[in-house]
């Protein structure tokens, strides 16, 4: 948007710190709130603004002052007297102690929803630059955890602050970015701006393993995690890894073999996922040429999950060595390494807790081969049906209907872009009450309440959702989202026959859950 008012696609991008004036703008935001050559910057916003536009903005200002994310439609008049209607987005900054120092403003004028190479570039320039922020202060977060280890037992109650902080404050930007940027990828855009798209992509992908293997160790060490050791079959949790991991080994050039199981076993299968999950990350990420293999070995009372590569090996003498935190062995010849040496110390924690023996084994310059020892169990008559996966299946989910309870308004705005990208027909609202004022929630049709469990004034998303479907004849499928991990809110949720995905997000999970929600219900 230009000053003479005329369409144009790109953003308008400002910072304003606690004293209201603008500290950085973008030259589209100079060239709108600038007329005829006033400055915009350290200027304060009720000097830019009209009076009566600023008492419209002022209830938001304070809402973000107050550290809330705002997302809201306004009007405004141009230099040619047409009416635009923009969409605002404020997000509070905090400092290191937490305390607010300004908010980030992003507008975009949605008279017009067309999007171009130009906009999608802006975007991408701020986004990377802020991502690289984030690592860069993730980065520091690992060195402090390292230094603060010796006196983890004393630091326990901060821990555990911090732990609440990351799993619900951190994953709710990260989660959203998720939601847009696979909205994005739906699109159909220039080839450079797919490849800005998929770059952003790729940059969040890091984000969300460097965050999520701080959170899980993190936990780890803190005891939050507790097993939930049941008997189930083998056969989808290995069918459903190797599915997930062929895509990333074909796009590194290698190929993974896998052999089926269909053992019954005595364990804790999201626990024993993220063993073999590490193992096959591990190998991919070594293994420069060759293949990787998945499978297992029965013998009298129990399995060997086993990993196998045609990496570079692994030095006698480090065979140990690598599953100690912060460890990272490179071999000659291997890739360079990304992580931050704390995949196979969650490998031995998980190991310690569920008491399966993880053993390794390897040949300089052949390979090496991970196993993990799982004891054999029976399945009770109740658990036949439930250790089934939910099944990736293929169609379209044209005309479900979705209602969408989250008190981030910009998580339920990425969602709803998400969903309408698959068809489906979506309602969201930040509580129960938001909610009746849309609709009758007694009688109006819906085939998925998606909500997240952590709301607003006290709220949970399982009391919401309860209440709606009391007063519902037929009460309706439940999907909760949260990034809480306990055992006793999974179990908590499991008896309410509800299902439940944690953050972040991942999409494919997501339309895999409707696809299953939509055939029980045909």
């Amino acid at each position: 948007m230009d000053p003479g008012g005329h369409r144009s696609c790109a953003s308008l991008i400002a910072y304003v710190g606690s004293d209201m004036r603008v500290q950085f703008c973008n030259k589209v935001y100079e060239a709108w709130y600038g007329r005829g050559g006033v400055p915009v910057l350290e200027q304060r916003l009720d000097q830019i603004h009209s009076s009566e536009f600023y008492q419209r903005l002022l209830p938001q200002i304070m809402e973000v002052m107050d550290g809330h994310n705002v997302t809201f439609e306004l009007e405004e008049t141009g230099e040619n007297g047409e009416v635009r209607y923009m969409l605002r987005s404020y997000v509070p900054n905090l400092d290191e102690f937490g305390d607010i120092i300004g908010f980030f403003v992003l507008i975009r004028d949605i008279t017009d929803r067309r999007k171009t190479a130009l906009a999608l570039e802006e975007a991408y320039d701020d986004l990377e630059r802020r991502v690289n922020e984030r690592t860069a202060a993730l980065t520091n977060l690992n060195h402090k955890l390292r230094d603060a280890k010796l006196e983890a037992e004393r630091a326990n109650m901060s821990k555990t602050k911090f732990l609440a902080a990351v799993s619900h404050d951190l994953l709710q930007p990260l989660n959203a970015a998720r939601l847009f940027t696979s909205s994005l990828l739906e699109q159909s855009f220039g080839p450079k701006a797919e490849g800005l798209v998929r770059s952003v992509s790729t940059s969040l992908d890091d984000v969300e393993n460097l965050l999520g293997t701080l959170v899980d160790i993190s936990k780890l060490d803190a005891g939050v995690i507790k097993p939930d050791v049941t008997a189930f079959d083998l056969r989808d949790l290995l069918n459903n890894i190797a599915r997930e991991f062929r895509q990333m080994a074909l796009s590194e050039d290698l190929r993974l073999d896998f052999v089926p199981c269909s053992a019954v076993v005595e364990s804790d299968s999201q626990l024993l996922a993220r063993i073999l999950r590490n193992f096959l990350t591990n190998a991919i990420r070594y293994t420069r040429t060759g293949r990787i293999l998945l499978g297992c070995r029965r013998h009298t009372d129990h399995v060997l999950l086993q990993v196998w590569d045609t990496g570079p090996g692994i030095p006698e003498d480090k065979l140990t060595e690598i599953f100690q935190e912060f460890k990272r062995i490179s071999p000659a010849g291997a890739q360079a390494d990304k992580g931050l040496g704390l995949g196979l110390a969650i490998v031995d924690k998980i190991s310690r807790m569920l008491g399966h023996e993880v053993q390794v084994s390897s040949v300089e310059g052949k390979g090496s081969v991970f196993s993990v020892r799982v004891p054999l169990g029976q399945l009770q008559p109740s658990r036949a049906v439930a250790s089934a996966s939910l099944p990736v299946l293929h169609g379209d989910l044209d005309g479900v209907r979705i209602w969408v309870i989250d008190n981030d308004r910009s998580i339920c705005q990425g969602m709803q872009t998400l969903l309408e990208g698959w068809q489906c027909q979506v309602v969201t609202a930040v509580s129960l009450v938001d909610l009746e004022r849309q609709l009758a929630i007694e009688t109006s049709e819906v085939d998925l309440i998606l909500a997240d469990y952590h709301l607003d004034n006290d709220e949970n998303g399982v009391d919401v959702v309860g209440e709606i479907n009391r007063r519902r004849c037929t009460p309706a499928p439940v999907l909760m989202i949260t990034a809480n991990y306990s055992n006793e809110l999974k179990q908590r949720i499991r008896a309410l026959g509800y299902m439940l995905i944690n953050k972040p997000l991942k999409p494919l999970k997501l339309r895999s859950i409707l696809h299953h929600v939509m055939r029980g219900q045909r």
